[in-house]
């Protein structure tokens, strides 16, 4: 396929731009290594056909880096390359061997490089077979394009807090306004369609004509689409299922299925060239963060919604029970009961008088019901005698936690704001938690991921002797120290703090498609997808004591330092 010397010249020229950003030499650059990545994948949408142009510089590029030893520049390149190749309309046998060959090489690298490229080798492996299954995974899984019931259990839920306390109002409104516009324009039919034409395009290239296939789906009803959504994706995960299969093999599958949906209108269609299919954003539930016990009722609605349980958020809470009959002690709530609740084998019951008697409420299990508390109680640990929802921290990894399910939805939890937002989750997460230990029959079965976009928030420091960067270190450090353990991180995430603020003042695009350029959307959108590198973190509670008995301990939770203003209190251990 031929290119100009224009075009490659100018791909070469974002690539070494954003070389030069990650080397740190152009402080400019540096900090518009986000900007430059999207751009280059920008280019891709407005030519197709340069997707094969930029694997080919990319991995080129990568394949230096390795013999030069210049590792820093390999998690963040091979990102872009991935996410190239599954935006791209065609690529070649060649150069998906060439990728597939270099991931396996840098699997004698330390971690996290050997992972990621464990992970990306198995994607081309599947991908160099099974053209456009990258992208059909991701459609449908963020989609949430289910075909049967026991998918739901699979699927992602995307939640995206912003703190109006934090988050200046422009920026939220500006989340609002494209995730609103990309849920309109990205119906579940639609998305199937972009499914059908990215798998037909990616196995046959130029042999399918995309504009006709196009004008095919629109014309056809909601049911039909769904229909050929249906056969195409059993076609697809039926050819990365079989052993023995290859390339040519799929395609001539779908070539089949191409022939049945176009019929005979090809005959009369232009030359087709390859055209740009658009990947869908996730979708993402914006909440402004006004509610503290907002995070667990979302993560309940979520249990609720992927697998079907009669859960509500409110039945949750333990009603008040009245005073006894004198009045002087409340009624105790038995949370936990292997007694038969008969009050004749109730011990000492004739030495009890019968008014007294009265059946306790709650909840009797039997040993199969318990697996679902398993594994909190395993992770807990909790010493023989200790309160009961008390928390105790386990050093290192336990050995008897139990193999967690597969089919449990995943709950990706995005955070805008800087380390007040962090906190704030912090203390969030640590209730949820507290919560469950308390009653563990209640445990939320959910794998739970969480995504910081650092943003400079609302100061609330009005002097203005202070300088802006000292006060953005001040209130950033924990995205500052993952910038400094995942490059990718500080290049396409934390470099975007000040950036994205700016963009949120600028006036929407004067176009009738309000999503045409929505580089907010597009970046969270990129972090939700390659962000794999996970960073864990301890979060620690403290209880603080007053010399004033009559006054309650005060508790606090925290993931770096805490920060509190006391007036002559002494301060006890904390633990």
């Amino acid at each position: 396929m031929e290119h100009s010397e224009a075009e490659v010249d100018m791909i070469h020229q974002k690539v070494r731009a954003i070389l030069r950003g990650l080397d740190g030499q152009h402080p400019a650059l540096q900090s518009d290594h986000g900007m430059l990545r999207w751009t280059l994948h920008k280019s891709l949408d407005r030519n197709p056909a340069s997707g094969s142009v930029i694997v080919g510089i990319l991995i080129k590029e990568l394949e230096k880096a390795e013999r030069s030893d210049t590792l820093h520049y390999i998690i963040p390149l091979l990102h872009t390359l991935m996410y190239t190749i599954t935006k791209a309309a065609y690529i070649s046998d060649e150069l998906y061997e060439r990728v597939y060959v270099f991931c396996k090489k840098i699997l004698t690298l330390p971690k996290p490089y050997c992972t990621i490229a464990l992970d990306y080798a198995n994607r081309l492996k599947a991908e160099k077979k099974v053209p456009g299954f990258s992208y059909q995974k991701l459609v449908t899984t963020e989609q949430n394009l289910r075909r049967d019931t026991q998918q739901q259990q699979q699927q992602d839920k995307v939640l995206l807090f912003l703190d109006p306390n934090i988050i200046s109002e422009a920026v939220c409104n500006t989340l609002l306004r494209e995730t609103q516009a990309s849920q309109i324009s990205q119906t579940p039919v639609k998305c199937m369609s972009y499914v059908i034409t990215n798998s037909f395009q990616a196995a046959l290239g130029q042999d399918c004509n995309v504009r006709l296939l196009q004008q095919v789906l629109q014309d056809l009803p909601p049911e039909e689409v769904e229909l050929w959504f249906q056969e195409v994706l059993s076609a697809v995960e039926h050819s990365a299922r079989e052993n023995g299969i290859g390339r040519q093999k799929h395609s001539q599958r779908l070539r089949e299925i191409y022939g049945k949906m176009v019929g005979t209108s090809e005959e009369e269609a232009p030359v087709s060239k390859l055209q740009v299919i658009p990947c869908p954003s996730p979708d993402i539930r914006v909440h402004l963060w006004t509610n503290e016990d907002q995070l667990w009722k979302e993560l309940v609605l979520i249990t609720k919604e992927t697998q079907n349980t009669d859960i509500e958020a409110e039945s949750f809470r333990i009603p008040e029970l009245p005073m006894d009959g004198e009045g002087t002690e409340q009624n105790r709530i038995s949370v936990w009961s292997n007694d038969s609740g008969i009050e004749r084998d109730l011990p000492g019951v004739e030495e009890k008088e019968s008014a007294k008697l009265q059946r306790k409420p709650c909840i009797k299990k039997k040993g199969p019901d318990l697996d679902s508390a398993v594994l909190l109680q395993n992770l807990t640990k909790a010493p023989k005698g200790s309160r009961v929802g008390t928390l105790q921290r386990l050093s290192g990894q336990s050995t008897e936690v139990p193999a967690e399910p597969e089919k449990l939805p995943t709950a990706r939890i995005i955070i805008l704001g800087d380390d007040r937002a962090l906190g704030k989750l912090a203390k969030a997460y640590y209730s949820y938690r507290k919560r469950e230990a308390r009653r563990p029959h209640r445990t939320l079965k959910a794998h739970l991921q969480f995504y910081c976009i650092p943003v400079r928030g609302e100061s609330t420091d009005t002097s203005p002797d202070k300088d802006d960067p000292p006060i953005m270190n001040e209130v950033c450090e924990i995205s500052t120290y993952l910038g400094r353990v995942d490059p990718w991180y500080e290049g396409n995430i934390n470099t975007l703090r000040d950036m994205i603020p700016k963009l949120s003042l600028m006036p929407p695009w004067p176009t009738s498609d309000a999503t045409s350029d929505p580089f907010i959307l597009d970046v969270t959108s990129y972090y939700l997808r390659f962000g794999i590198q996970p960073v864990y973190f301890q979060i620690y509670s403290i209880k603080i004591f007053f010399r004033d008995t009559s006054l309650e301990p005060g508790e606090d939770v925290f993931l770096t330092e805490l920060k509190v203003e006391l007036q002559d209190c002494p301060i006890s251990k904390g633990k």
